[in-house]
């Protein structure tokens, strides 16, 4: 395998987008259920080892545990037991080399530890937008917006992140709603008795509110789990909102992509407020990964483009999504460097432009 370039081995890495690994250990279906987005138990008797990314983790994460390479998945899941889960965790988490972490504490928190408290790196809040509806809404649809509004200019969060992709799909109306019509909505989620935030109007006015107060939004675009329709979740379905809301000025991420990447890309070329990642895919495809990124850098400005892993759960993902993000950027550059189409120079700013440095201007992390 041909060595990473020294600027991308030595870069450091911001994690935009990511959740906490688990508490407690998981036996062999739970495991292989955060490998990817599908179920892990399946009638047909498949195993989710038996994908790039189950091998990968026999590959890369067996030695990290004192493992041959391609050790046996149950010999694998054992010595991860006889570890423990926090040395585990504190194992890949180090081991991924990403200095700061920006997490969407959203999902099963109560399951969950922030990475950062296996290396003392440096961490900053993503606030999920669906989550803070559902806390405000058991108020009544009364006086709703005012409480949004409120709950906003309070969050500490860097950012906030919308999963209308799962909920109500990405074909977004432009314009902002009133909130006359954003109390019609609630009144209409409670009526029906669910407890899940999923109408479009909310969504819609949830994403205008962070905007309008400085909050980069992050969108959650393609490759999800059977809760989601991909015909959906194609981040050109975005277009007209992304229209109305470039003169605001405040960053707009699309997340993971895959397998609209390119799309993605040509997003962030044209809207100047747009940003865009590969996000879980780069684990997801792993040794593909070099492919993938590649087609996702066809386009896009190098300025806005960032890292991230999405990883949820397992401690693997973070050292896997680093692990193969390097590798495919470092595949991406050396390319453009044998054909003469940059320097070195312009290697080294565009790995750290894309590692940590547009990760730091978009969020103000500094």
């Amino acid at each position: 395998m041909e060595p990473l370039l020294p600027c991308v081995a030595s870069s450091h890495l911001v994690d935009h987008h990511c959740h906490g690994v688990l508490r407690d250990d998981v036996d062999r279906d739970g495991f292989e259920s955060m490998l990817t987005e599908a179920s892990s138990v399946s009638p047909l008797g498949t195993s989710l080892f038996d994908s790039s990314l189950g091998l990968a983790v026999r590959r890369w994460c067996a030695p990290l545990l004192d493992l041959p390479v391609l050790a046996p998945a149950d010999d694998y899941l054992a010595r991860r037991r006889s570890l423990g889960a926090a040395e585990v965790n504190r194992v890949f988490v180090l081991a991924s080399g990403i200095t700061t972490f920006l997490v969407d504490g959203g999902l099963t928190p109560e399951q969950l530890v922030e990475p950062s408290v296996f290396t003392g790196s440096s961490e900053h809040s993503v606030l999920r937008l669906e989550r803070l509806a559902e806390e405000v809404v058991t108020e009544g649809a009364g006086g709703f917006p005012g409480r949004v509004r409120a709950a906003l200019e309070s969050s500490p969060a860097v950012a906030a992140k919308s999963v209308a992709a799962y909920r109500v799909g990405l074909a977004l109306d432009p314009e902002r709603p009133s909130d006359a019509s954003v109390v019609a909505a609630v009144d209409r989620w409670l009526s029906s008795g669910s407890s899940r935030c999923a109408d479009e109007v909310v969504s819609r006015f949830l994403v205008w509110e962070a905007l309008e107060r400085g909050l980069p939004v992050q969108f959650h675009v393609g490759y999800g789990d059977a809760d989601l329709s991909l015909r959906d979740c194609d981040p050109l379905l975005l277009t007209d909102l992304l229209r109305a809301t470039a003169p605001l000025g405040v960053p707009v991420m699309l997340l993971h992509n895959y397998p609209f990447h390119r799309n993605a890309g040509y997003l962030a070329q044209v809207f100047p407020h747009v940003f865009a990642d590969v996000g879980l895919a780069m684990h997801a495809v792993a040794h593909q990964s070099s492919r993938v990124l590649a087609e996702a850098l066809e386009i896009v400005p190098f300025g806005k483009f960032l890292f991230s892993t999405d990883a949820y759960g397992l401690a693997e993902l973070y050292y896997l999504g680093a692990l193969f993000f390097r590798r495919a950027l470092s595949d991406f550059l050396s390319a453009g460097l044998r054909r003469h189409a940059f320097g070195m120079a312009d290697a080294e700013r565009i790995a750290h432009l894309i590692g940590w440095q547009n990760a730091h201007r978009v969020y103000r992390l500094d």
